[in-house]
């Protein structure tokens, strides 16, 4: 247990006393690269169960609307309860559809969760009550009943996402070197035997898909804080193809690649989108392509095949 959280916490300790050094504009991306990280964090717990989700633009979306609304209509405007609200409000979603979805696996599983995704997309584009395809602005929100100016409003909220996704983080390494983790990664390399062995591999996929959606929420929650703006796309199935994108980047052995992927796959966008604006995707291509071919396991195959080198 040590391990996994004293590492957790330094991080969390030392990003967040950086924010003091850290221009604004890298405030921003770096809030955007954690709200991302985390939603990747979920499509890695799924992909360790040998299944990949192509529509957490579902989740990702309904925690975004459910803050937006509940800052908007109900008046909740501390920072903490917004995010809490957004990742309970996408697992309430995922936790009809989690038995449904747990009978399939590989390119079928895929393609129903990316159905998802687009059926929401379709009800809030002709949704005009939700703003229809131009979406709504969200008031900035408060840290402890106190509101923020806009220099305040960038660093508060990047240090809440640090400190909100560093403990997500460190209860996801721990729920990975776990039974139930150490379970679910055997499903990946047969389904069969943990059966015979009394495991039902079916409930453990439709928890981990609601965990994922949980996740998925609070980045969904974080980002709409972060931009102030909500709008449909968040729902598109581009945005679900961004978030495999960094999850095949950050590989599923290792919990803090997944927010080191998130990053710099943030970067990469956002400097080729400034220099490139017209070829900006290929410049990710050739990125992506570049890590598949001289990192097929990820980035997190960097440290994590030193680690199993050291080991007797």
């Amino acid at each position: 247990m040590r391990r996994q959280v004293l590492p957790g916490v330094a991080a969390i300790v030392l990003l967040s006393a950086a924010s003091f050094l850290m221009p604004r504009w890298l405030l921003f991306l770096s809030t955007m690269a954690l709200s991302h990280g985390v939603v990747v964090l979920g499509i890695v717990l799924l992909m360790r169960g040998g299944v990949v989700s192509f529509g957490q633009g579902l989740v990702f979306a309904a925690g975004g609307y459910a803050t937006a609304l509940a800052s908007n209509r109900l008046g909740i405007t501390d920072v903490f309860a917004l995010l809490a609200l957004g990742g309970l409000a996408a697992a309430a979603i995922t936790a009809p559809f989690a038995v449904l979805l747990s009978r399939y696996r590989a390119i079928f599983f895929a393609m129903l969760t990316l159905a998802l995704s687009m059926v929401l997309y379709g009800v809030l584009v002709k949704t005009e009550a939700l703003g229809g395809s131009d979406g709504f602005n969200v008031a900035k929100p408060t840290l402890f009943g106190r509101a923020l100016g806009p220099d305040e409003s960038a660093q508060a909220l990047y240090v809440v996402g640090v400190v909100v996704v560093g403990v997500l983080g460190i209860a996801a390494r721990i729920w990975f070197d776990s039974t139930r983790g150490l379970v679910t990664l055997a499903i990946r390399q047969n389904e069969l035997r943990v059966e015979y062995l009394g495991a039902s591999a079916r409930r453990i996929i439709a928890g981990d898909f609601v965990v994922a959606g949980f996740l998925g929420g609070i980045g969904g929650a974080l980002t709409v804080l972060s931009l102030g703006h909500i709008d449909p796309n968040f729902s598109f199935w581009t945005t679900s193809g961004e978030f495999v994108f960094a999850a095949i980047l950050a590989g599923h052995h290792s919990v803090a690649a997944v927010f080191v992927a998130s990053f710099l796959l943030e970067m990469v966008r956002s400097f080729s989108n400034l220099y490139f604006p017209n070829t900006w995707q290929l410049a990710l291509g050739v990125f992506l392509l570049a890590v598949i071919r001289f990192l097929p396991d990820g980035v997190g195959s960097l440290w994590t095949r030193r680690r199993k080198r050291r080991q007797p």
